[in-house]
């Protein structure tokens, strides 16, 4: 039995995702509804005992982004639940499937495989739109995208779908859009507080006062002043466009590397300036913040020997993806000094292992994915609403449409 279950899989795992079902064509999703109500599921981190204190703490599963009312007003089922990936699921999970193999005898034998599934893998064949966060992603891979035959919309409350396979969906006709600008402030923010903490050496202090030690040479003989600093923006997007205008005040010398230059007179208001090369503009810097998107083309692009480009005792702070940086280069580089400090909210993997070596590395400003998850942050229902009525969405909200990449990701 054992011996038939193992070729089961293999059979399975040859035949790819659409051994499961035939994905269409295109599925059709500008097309305001008629009839019956949308099925939509959410995947959110739980709250806990933080969601009963507040009930503007929307982005919790326990208050699923503030719009249940909303949606069953119209008559649209909402499903909410924290549990999205549950015991043996993943990309080659296999839920409640019957099929045969058939012997070269021709006779079959029927096999029942059953795995224990997610909460989302119970609702994902009928749901019409599934909403994710970048802080509790639900991965979105080939095999769930064939199972989901109903689906047409993937939404990311927040900013950055690489937990969706992308050419998986763009092949399948789905739509993915994310909610661009709900929380980039929040970033931005969140980025200017893990500079300053950085540069100022400010951690050890705050451990002195905790442990009720009194060390001032143990905290300044390394603090400094952000004024006068060459600080750098890799991305310059929404966030890192934000992110230089809160600099400017600051005094420092503001460069940026992106694949698009910005116009010039918005160059002029911020004060930046454009590098076209990124290995000739790391030297320069004394602080490098990460603003792109993880792509093929980004992950893993800053390694031991780009991370050595860069000029010792540089600060990065990366509120990124953590995947664009090699893990353990950037321990190494930690313990030896050449990154004074390294700051930020994403690791890889996600959410990270207890023993993850950025948890321990020296000089390190890491919390939690929480940099985007502010009250003032969150926001999916104007995207709703256009999906309800056949509308498009704002351009710069689209990561996949009609079998097209956006840019950042081709």
């Amino acid at each position: 039995m054992a011996a038939i279950m193992r070729a089961a899989r293999q059979v399975v795992s040859a035949l790819g995702p659409h051994a499961l079902r035939d994905a269409p064509a295109g599925r059709s999703l500008h097309t305001a509804s008629t009839g019956g109500g949308k099925k939509i599921v959410g995947v959110f981190y739980k709250g806990g005992e933080y969601a009963d204190g507040n009930p503007d703490f929307v982005g919790c599963a326990e208050h699923a982004l503030g719009i249940r009312g909303w949606l069953e007003s119209q008559g649209h089922q909402y499903v909410v639940t924290d549990d999205k990936d549950g015991p043996n699921c993943g990309e080659h999970s296999i839920t409640n499937l019957t099929f045969s193999l058939y012997m070269a005898s021709a006779t079959s034998v029927t096999l029942h495989y059953t795995r224990v599934a997610a909460e989302l893998e119970k609702h994902l064949a009928d749901a019409h739109v599934l909403i994710t966060t970048p802080f509790h992603p639900a991965y979105v891979t080939a095999s769930r995208i064939a199972r989901a035959r109903n689906l047409e919309l993937l939404l990311t409350a927040g900013i950055g779908s690489d937990h969706v396979d992308l050419a998986a969906a763009a092949a399948a006709g789905l739509t993915v859009a994310e909610v661009t600008g709900s929380n980039t402030v929040s970033v931005a923010e969140d980025q200017l507080m893990r500079v300053l903490v950085l540069v100022r050496n400010f951690l050890p202090g705050h451990r002195q006062a905790v442990a009720g030690e009194w060390d001032v040479a143990g905290v300044a003989h390394r603090a400094r002043d952000l004024e006068g600093k060459t600080v750098a923006t890799v991305g310059a997007g929404r966030i890192g466009r934000l992110l230089l205008r809160r600099l400017k005040p600051f005094g420092c010398r503001l460069l940026y590397h992106d694949r698009l230059r910005i116009q010039p007179e918005m160059e002029e208001e911020l004060g930046a300036e454009f590098e076209a090369d990124l290995d000739a503009m790391l030297p320069k810097c004394d602080v490098v913040v990460m603003n792109m998107p993880l792509t093929d083309k980004t992950r893993g692009m800053f390694d031991k020997d780009r991370i050595a480009r860069m000029k010792k005792g540089v600060i990065i702070v990366n509120n990124a993806r953590g995947a664009i940086m090699d893990t353990q280069a950037v321990a190494d580089a930690c313990a030896t000094g050449h990154i004074a400090g390294y700051g930020g909210d994403v690791w890889h993997p996600q959410p990270a292992p207890k023993d993850h070596p950025w948890r321990y590395m020296p000089n390190n400003a890491m919390t939690p994915h929480i940099s985007g998850t502010t009250i003032d942050g969150q926001g999916v229902k104007d995207t709703l609403e256009r999906y309800f009525k056949g509308q498009d969405f704002p351009a710069q909200n689209y990561i996949v449409k009609e079998g097209k990449l956006a840019g950042q990701y081709q």
